[in-house]
């Protein structure tokens, strides 16, 4: 008696279709973790550079103190000795390379149009001299480190 190829045959194709079947399931999952990973990857890139940028900016916003303190000083060196004048400007101008060798520039304020998202204004001036809403003058100084606005100059507008 021979032994029935239907049945011989259609129990390996069932297994070799529940193996395919198997295989796709197995590699959907591996796709699935693969780009849980890329994403995973990108979103630690995605802080790691917000954090570093944080942590920048905290280190510079202090300078930009200690660079006012300096500029304050500076009318007051003719009353101090020749040398002690010279370390002073010697030490402010150190620390404006170093402000922008890390990419600090200021903002340009006396003589623009008065803009709330770089100006921040203290007082309104009666002048002749420039149109209304022109800043006229710079009461302190702001900054940016590249496109972001590190501190708002604060102004006198003109009316």
């Amino acid at each position: 008696m021979e032994p029935d190829t239907n049945i011989a045959t259609s129990e390996p194709d069932a297994g070799v279709e529940q193996l395919k079947a198997d295989l796709r399931r197995e590699h959907d999952m591996y796709l699935r973790a693969l780009a849980d990973f890329d994403n995973y990857r990108q979103r630690v890139e995605r802080e790691r550079t917000r954090t570093a940028a944080a942590d920048k900016r905290s280190i510079l916003v202090p300078l930009l103190e200690v660079l006012d303190g300096f500029q304050r000083a500076l009318p007051y060196l003719s009353d101090v000795p020749g040398p002690v004048a010279e370390g002073i400007q010697a030490v402010q101008r150190r620390l404006l390379g170093l402000l922008e060798s890390q990419g600090v520039t200021t903002v340009k304020a006396v003589g623009e149009a008065f803009d709330p998202a770089v100006h921040e204004a203290v007082g309104l001036v009666d002048t002749q001299d420039y149109p209304a809403g022109t800043v006229t003058e710079e009461v302190q100084r702001g900054y940016r480190l590249g496109d972001e606005l590190l501190r708002p100059a604060r102004v006198r507008v003109a009316r």
